[in-house]
C-alpha cells in the first residue's frame, strides 16, 4: 500500500515538473480594438507578475482620478513603509512630498516601488487594504486567475496572473482611460531637478510603440506588456518569463512584427479563451541572491557580457599571435 502511495506521489510530482518545464515562457498578442487573439503561447499558464502588478495600481489610480477622488497635482507624503521599499525606487524619505502625477511617471518610467506604495496608501490607507481592492477589481474586470498581495509586484507566492489576464488589463487601461493612457509612453521623469530616464527599451525603440510596463523578479523572469500602433491598427502584447531582458524584447518585437505584417490570423477572442489556469507558476530563474531590482540585474547582465566579449577577444589575440610565431 505504501509503495503504491509513493508511486502515485512520484507520478504527480513528475507531471507537475513536466508541466512547469514546458512553460518556458508565456505570451499573447491581441488586436486591441476587436479583442481578437492573434498569437498565444501558454497564455493561461499561471505566472508571477512582478512589476506588471503596477499596471493595476495605475488602473485604480486612474479610476480615482476619473471619479474626482484625487487630482494629478495633489501632494502626497511618503510613509515610513513606503520609504523602506527595496529597489527599484526613487529614494523617497519618510514624509518626503511627491505629487500624484510624479508618482504615476515614476511607476511607468522607473518602476519605483516607493512611489507605488505612496499611491496605494493614499487610496486605501494601507498597502494590504489596497491589495484586497486590487484583486476585487481584477475579478470585476474578468481577470479571474489573478490575485494580488501587494501593490508593487515584489515576490509573494500567492501573487499570480496569466498572460491572458494581463492583456485584458492592458485593453481596459487603453479603453477606459484614454485621457491617462498616454502616460505609459513616457520616456523620462523629472523629479527634484533630476531627469531620470525610463528603462523600457521597447517603448524607446520600437516603431509605433505607445508604451506599457516591464517587470522582473527571479521567480517571474523578465516580463513585458507592450502596445504599439501602425497604420490605424493597435496591437497589445504580453511576454512572461523571458530568461534575459534581451530575450523578452526579442520575443515581443517578433510577435509584434508578425502581427503588423498580417502573418497571424485570429485564433480566438480574448473573451472566449477559457479562463482556467491549473498549473502552479514556475520559478523561472535561479538567482542566487534573489534579486528583484530589474535595472541592477540588467547591469550585471551587461557586465557579464562585456567580460565574456573581452575573454573571447583575448583568446583570439593569443591564437593570432601563436599563429604568426
Amino acid at each position: 500500500m505504501r509503495k503504491k502511495f509513493l508511486l502515485a506521489v512520484n507520478a504527480a510530482l513528475l507531471l507537475f515538473a513536466t508541466q512547469s518545464a514546458n512553460a518556458r515562457y508565456a505570451a499573447i498578442l491581441l488586436d486591441a480594438d476587436s479583442g481578437d487573439v492573434l498569437h498565444e503561447v501558454e497564455s493561461m499558464q499561471s505566472w508571477f507578475p512582478a512589476s506588471l502588478t503596477k499596471m493595476m495600481t495605475l488602473y485604480m489610480t486612474f479610476e480615482a482620478l476619473t471619479n474626482g477622488e484625487i487630482h494629478l497635482h495633489d501632494v502626497l507624503h511618503a510613509s515610513r513603509h513606503a520609504a523602506r521599499q527595496p529597489n527599484s525606487r526613487l529614494g523617497l524619505r519618510t514624509n518626503q512630498k511627491i505629487t500624484v502625477e510624479e508618482a504615476i511617471l515614476a511607476i511607468v518610467t522607473r518602476s519605483a516601488n516607493d512611489a507605488t506604495v505612496v499611491l496605494a496608501e493614499h487610496l486605501a490607507v494601507t498597502e494590504d487594504n489596497f491589495a484586497v481592492r486590487m484583486t476585487a477589481k481584477a475579478h470585476t474586470l474578468g481577470m479571474y486567475n489573478t490575485y494580488f498581495k501587494n501593490a508593487t509586484g515584489l515576490p509573494n507566492d500567492w501573487q499570480v496572473t496569466t498572460a491572458r489576464d494581463m492583456s485584458l488589463l492592458a485593453i481596459k487601461l487603453y479603453k477606459n482611460f484614454p485621457q491617462y493612457y498616454p502616460y505609459f509612453g513616457a520616456h523620462s521623469l523629472v523629479f527634484k531637478g533630476r531627469e531620470l530616464n525610463g528603462i523600457n527599451k521597447f517603448t524607446a525603440t520600437y516603431e509605433g510603440a505607445e508604451g506599457m510596463k516591464t517587470g522582473f523578479t527571479c521567480n517571474s523572469g523578465y516580463n513585458l506588456v507592450s502596445s504599439a500602433s501602425r497604420n490605424g491598427r493597435r496591437l497589445i502584447g504580453v511576454i512572461l518569463g523571458g530568461h534575459t531582458s534581451d530575450e523578452r524584447y526579442h520575443l515581443m518585437i517578433n510577435q509584434m512584427n508578425h502581427g503588423f505584417s498580417g502573418d497571424y490570423r485570429p485564433i480566438a477572442t480574448l473573451y472566449n479563451l477559457e479562463p482556467n489556469s491549473t498549473v502552479l507558476p514556475p520559478h523561472q530563474l535561479d538567482c542566487a541572491n534573489g534579486e528583484t531590482h530589474e535595472e541592477h540585474h540588467e547591469h550585471n547582465e551587461r557586465r557579464a557580457h562585456r567580460r565574456h566579449t573581452k575573454m573571447i577577444k583575448s583568446k583570439e589575440r593569443h591564437t593570432h599571435a601563436n599563429h604568426h610565431r
